[in-house]
């Protein structure tokens, strides 16, 4: 017997007013609008004010959700938040989401970067399936603005900060979560990571001094293998559903980086056109970029009730995944 399906009930997202163009860049770094959108598709980023915390922008992507979802934040029964950016390393930012959000549940973070939101969401299924969960919250949030090196053109170029957030819940129809695919390796850490603030390296003033706890990353490196793995891992989802590319309605992938969508679309055989592209207007958003793009979507029209989506993402770890939903 096969378990029941889990089926999002309601998305939600929250942006910063603050944007920060490639020209404003421009002013601070050796860069320009023309050499930031050639390399990879960016045109703004959202930066958030000071004064704000990721639980202030992740509660409200959550409140978003469960609105769209028409229900209280009181009956969630779990809140997954996923984030490498949290308000501070103890304890997780999932449990302060709760509290402004009014909830009472159960609460926890997980930290996969930018494929953050597929892990929970993958977690999210698994505690309905069991039985003991009907209602979970999993939220994709980052303040990125904070972690990144401004000084770097090679790194501060691609974040920005926000936040998505969806309401699952048991499907009654055919709608739902069809299969998850969660992969990683950990010999790419190397490639993308914050060397610092860990046991590793314990924040000191050698070490706040040399930037360690901020981004580092391999760009060519990361590229080479998001291409590789998210199209693997795109081809895995579609062949455990007995699937084509022309079935899927819309791709909903991480947008880290147009070129490398652009070359998943060709490796996959799925127009460019079904992909969901918000990349010009975010940046980066690491765990938050999915869910963003699930609820522009929804909210435009662009995605429909029935329609047949592919999710799928790479991040630090290096961790990555893909997901067929019927919405």
């Amino acid at each position: 017997m096969s378990k029941p399906r889990t089926r999002i009930a309601g998305t939600g997202k929250a942006v910063p007013s603050k944007v920060l163009t490639n020209d404003d860049l421009a002013k601070t770094v050796e860069t320009s609008d023309e050499w930031i959108n050639a390399r990879t598709g960016i045109r703004e980023r959202r930066i958030l004010e000071e004064g704000r915390t990721t639980s202030d922008l992740a509660a409200e992507a959550g409140l978003a959700a469960c609105a769209t979802a028409e229900i209280d934040p009181k009956e969630l029964d779990c809140i997954i938040c996923a984030t490498i950016s949290p308000d501070m390393p103890m304890p997780a930012v999932a449990v302060t989401v709760q509290q402004k959000m009014g909830a009472t549940c159960a609460a926890f973070d997980i930290s996969a970067a930018c494929a953050g939101f597929l892990y929970g969401m993958t977690i999210a299924d698994g505690l309905i399936a069991g039985g003991g969960f009907k209602k979970v919250l999993v939220v994709g949030v980052e303040i990125l603005s904070r972690v990144v090196d401004w000084t770097d053109r090679n790194t501060c170029v691609l974040f920005g900060d926000g936040a998505g957030a969806a309401v699952l819940v048991p499907s009654t129809d055919e709608r739902g979560i069809l299969s998850t695919h969660l992969f990683a390796d950990g010999a790419g850490v190397p490639m993308l990571n914050i060397p610092g603030g860990g046991s590793a390296e314990p924040t000191t003033l050698r070490t706040v001094e040399a930037k360690r706890h901020l981004v580092k990353m391999q760009g060519k490196a990361v590229f080479t293998n998001a291409v590789k793995n998210i199209s693997r891992a795109s081809q895995i989802a579609l062949e455990a559903n007995g699937l084509e590319p022309k079935d899927i309605d819309v791709v909903v992938a991480h947008q880290a980086n147009l070129r490398i969508l652009e070359a998943v679309a060709e490796r996959v055989n799925i127009p460019i056109a079904k992909f969901y592209l918000n990349i010009m207007r975010y940046g980066n958003t690491s765990s938050a970029s999915i869910p963003i793009a699930l609820d522009e979507a929804t909210r435009e029209g662009r995605i429909k009730p029935g329609d047949l989506l592919l999710l799928t993402a790479l991040g630090a770890g290096l961790s990555w995944g893909s997901a067929v939903v019927r919405f």
